[in-house]
């Protein structure tokens, strides 16, 4: 088990930290699923009452308000990519943040094994040194 030889406080605040970042992004993805939903609903009563004040007003011009919504829509469309553009950079950062658990995992059991070889190499020394001591006169 690689967490045997770090304090269990560094490893219960990492865990903990893991834990809380995790959850962090979820509350983020669905906030994220919230607000796209609201604006997809927003937009199709915005649209829908146009339609109908486009053809309430069939005999007047229509071009101002044409434009305005043109001004909204384009308005709106910003704000999608702004929130697409969250979302990516939340996506990034947990990709981010799972490589660098994987490499300090990986380190981690790196230093393990070298500390269990060494281990091993100076209980081979000591026996040595044991020996060697047995083997003088008094």
């Amino acid at each position: 088990d690689p967490s045997r030889l770090r304090p269990p406080v560094l490893l219960s605040q990492e865990n903990t930290q893991i834990r809380d970042l995790q959850q962090e992004n979820r509350e983020l993805w669905i906030s994220l699923e919230e607000h796209q939903d609201a604006l997809e609903l927003i937009m199709s009563k915005y649209r829908k009452q146009m339609l109908q004040l486009l053809q309430g007003r069939k005999g007047e011009n229509a071009e101002p308000v044409l434009k305005i919504h043109q001004a909204n829509s384009l308005e709106i469309e910003s704000q999608i990519d702004r929130i697409c553009e969250m979302g990516e950079v939340m996506r990034k950062a947990m990709n981010v943040d799972d490589e660098q658990f994987f490499k300090v995992q990986e380190k981690l059991a790196q230093l393990e094994l070298e500390n269990k070889e060494l281990r091993g190499l100076l209980s081979i020394s000591k026996e040595a040194f044991e020996v060697g001591r047995e083997d003088l006169p008094d």
